[in-house]
């Protein structure tokens, strides 16, 4: 029986922001594709605008993508490459499908609105191809240079996509695409075409935004003689409303998640089946969310996402981490103490991120600020007078509770909480009989 295809996938992030979680769940789309058939996951860093790509941001996108264990086989970043696209554009215009335009943005818009006012879709006209050599010098003599744009093949465009299923588009009803500006800036739809076919790109799995730039990256494939790769277009995801995300994506932010302390296993796991016919479920390792991914499993309408169900599933996950699992992060955190096997069974189950765990740790180290109500302030000089001796197991806590007990009357609440509170500074946590023994100083 044949195995799976060996895939060559990329993920292609802009250094224009920061990544939020509609762009990560295209960037496990991707890695899972590839990681699941022993393929090849790209980082593409598409900055090929000056002006709004900054370093800052490219070593976000790698900083979070590392966080979260997406890693990539090799970089690739597109402004390295722009010598490859003066090349494809010039074979394009020998061929007489790359031509200049000089319409200003006004101009355009204009244009829209008028085809717009007498019912016509707002098509370009295809006007530049009908200037002479008089008209385009007469043009550039007044200031003017010209943007690019891809004479299409007015047919209709079809292609099996992975997630939408048959696609079909009439390339008369979309516009020739611009794909290098006035200023000699070479746009996303060329670039791409040129990075995918020279990459050995063998799917493409991307956001049901990006359907038209199929259609017209399928004929750019075409005129430059390239394979064309398979397309897959995933839903869009919008609030647990059905609203859209467009004005939270800040607070969505990958960083802000991280800070916000969401397991990054967590993260994964979701948007690995987000969107699927499969469960969403918590996953103990990266490795798990790889196994049973299937691109053609996701459906195509919008789909709902809930920071609420998020945090749940990053709390059942930090549940369910082993001590060895702990033991590479406890090296990179604030924690500088010994850490034990038993302080992580004891608390785990009480955590809902990691930097409460961090609070444990330093509580059982001594560094606590007791929190006494003046009316137990007697009650608990007697309780810490009457301390078994160490050393402590898991039966001093009720030896100790149950001798107070008859002593003083108190029981239940009046009993346990000034103690707890005494001891850990807190109301809630683990349970003391397991908690007792691993505290180091009183």
């Amino acid at each position: 029986m044949a195995g799976p295809v060996v895939t060559t996938t990329r993920f292609a992030p802009s250094p224009t922001g920061l990544l939020h979680v509609g762009n990560i769940r295209t960037a496990v789309f991707n890695w899972a594709l590839a990681r699941a058939s022993g393929g090849t996951f790209i980082l593409r860093i598409d900055d090929t605008d000056p002006e709004r790509s900054r370093p800052e941001f490219a070593d976000a996108i790698r900083r979070d993508l590392d966080w979260l264990g997406l890693t990539w086989d090799r970089e690739e970043r597109q402004s390295e490459r722009l010598d490859l696209y003066a090349e494809a554009a010039d074979r394009l215009r020998a061929s007489d499908r790359l031509y200049p335009a000089y319409e200003t943005p006004q101009e355009l818009g204009l244009k829209s609105k008028a085809q717009l006012a007498t019912g016509r879709p707002p098509v370009y006209d295809r006007a530049a191809r009908n200037l002479t050599a008089e008209d385009r010098s007469r043009l550039e003599g007044e200031g003017r240079k010209p943007h690019w744009r891809f004479l299409l093949d007015h047919a209709r465009i079809q292609w099996p996509d992975l997630v939408l299923g048959d696609q079909s588009i009439d390339a008369a009803s979309v516009s020739d695409p611009v794909l290098i500006r006035e200023d000699g800036q070479v746009l996303y739809t060329i670039a791409s075409v040129v990075d995918d076919a020279d990459m050995g790109i063998t799917h493409v799995v991307r956001g049901a935004d990006h359907v038209t730039n199929t259609a017209t990256q399928i004929q750019i494939f075409a005129a430059l003689q390239g394979r064309a790769p398979e397309f897959a277009h995933h839903s869009l995801l919008t609030g647990p409303g059905g609203e859209g995300l467009s004005k939270r994506l800040g607070s969505l932010s990958i960083a802000e998640l991280r800070a916000g302390g969401i397991e990054p296993l967590a993260i994964v796991a979701m948007l690995a089946r987000l969107g699927s016919s499969d469960p969403i479920e918590v996953r103990a390792s990266l490795d798990d969310v790889i196994a049973g991914f299937d691109i053609t499993r996701f459906g195509a309408a919008p789909t709902r996402f809930d920071v609420a169900e998020l945090k749940l599933i990053s709390t059942k996950t930090l549940h369910g981490l082993a001590f060895d699992d702990i033991k590479s992060r406890l090296l990179l955190s604030d924690i500088t103490k010994d850490i034990s096997r038993e302080l992580w069974s004891a608390v785990r189950g009480n955590l809902e991120s990691w930097s409460e765990f961090e609070d444990w740790a330093q509580i059982t180290e001594g560094e606590v600020s007791p929190q006494i109500d003046p009316d137990d302030l007697e009650f608990v000089a007697l309780a810490l007078g009457a301390l078994p001796p160490r050393p402590w197991d898991e039966t001093t806590w009720k030896t100790w509770t149950s001798e107070l007990k008859a002593k003083t009357g108190r029981k239940g609440k009046a009993l346990f909480l000034p103690l707890r509170r005494a001891l850990t500074g807190r109301d809630h946590g683990p349970e003391m009989a397991k908690l007792m023994p691993l505290l180091k100083k009183l």
